[in-house]
């Protein structure tokens, strides 16, 4: 079983920023993926960005260029930095792994943090 821990969400005026973190913690574990996805009210939850073991990322359109996704390996941790927010980037932001144990690979999520941008 992986446990997933999110922090960093909070309410900042629009053109601000915010920095999300999330923190995956088990017993023997691999991971594949990371990524973060939004949920407004009222919406489904969306993709936001996401990373893959490698590097290779992917950006949600509305995103880029003001989103950056990293991790630290070592610590099993990945980030979202938010830049340039917008009152629509307003929503339930949830961390997402994918990774095997064993041999069963799943999707872990994070309990969701609250971002709030007013304009």
């Amino acid at each position: 079983q992986v446990q997933v821990v999110e922090s960093g969400g909070g309410s900042v005026q629009a053109g601000g920023s915010l920095r999300l973190s999330c923190a995956a913690s088990g017993d023997s574990f691999s991971i594949t993926y990371m990524g973060w996805y939004r949920q407004a009210p009222g919406q489904q939850r969306d993709l936001v960005a996401g990373i893959f073991t490698g590097g290779i990322t992917k950006y949600a359109d509305s995103v880029k260029g003001r989103f950056t996704i990293s991790t630290d390996n070592a610590k099993n941790t990945v980030y979202l930095q938010m830049n340039n927010l917008k009152p629509e980037d307003t929503a339930v932001y949830y961390c997402n792994i994918g990774a095997s144990t064993g041999y069963v690979f799943d999707d872990y999520w994070g309990q969701g943090t609250q971002v709030t941008v007013s304009s």
